[in-house]
């Protein structure tokens, strides 16, 4: 099994890590944040519209694996206030629907640039040749 980092042209990144790892069947995304397009800068708000654009990236970052948000099949979402989970909660269920992914919530976690939320989650997409 080989496997590929992928970048996406216009989303923001440390230098520390890649967006994405597709191995085998599987993608690997990173942690993201609900920051504007091509900036380090969290969107204004608070905990849900950082929700929804950290799932809006992640929509990207898959789309660009050739996968989509049906494909999650595990999503990890750290919240730095547990307070919060009920507004985070909201703003996921508008991106993901009715019938999201098994996923686990930590609250009271220290994030990267101050963030209100960051989340990161595994897809599933089967190769081609096997459909």
């Amino acid at each position: 099994m080989s496997i590929q980092k992928v970048n996406v042209a216009g989303l923001a990144r440390l230098p520390t890590f890649c967006h994405a790892v597709m191995a085998g069947d599987f993608i690997y995304v990173s942690g993201t944040l609900g920051t504007a397009m091509d900036s380090m800068a969290l969107v204004a708000g608070g905990v849900g519209p950082e929700t929804t654009q950290a799932l809006r990236h992640i929509e990207r970052i898959l789309a660009a694996c050739g996968a989509a948000l049906v494909d999650l099949v595990k999503v990890n979402v750290f919240l730095a206030d547990i307070h919060t989970f009920a507004a985070m909660n909201q703003a996921y269920l508008a991106v993901m629907g009715d019938d999201p992914p098994a996923r686990i919530t930590v609250g009271r976690a220290g994030l990267a640039l101050g963030a209100a939320v960051e989340i990161d989650a595994i897809a599933y997409k089967p190769s081609e040749m096997f459909l």
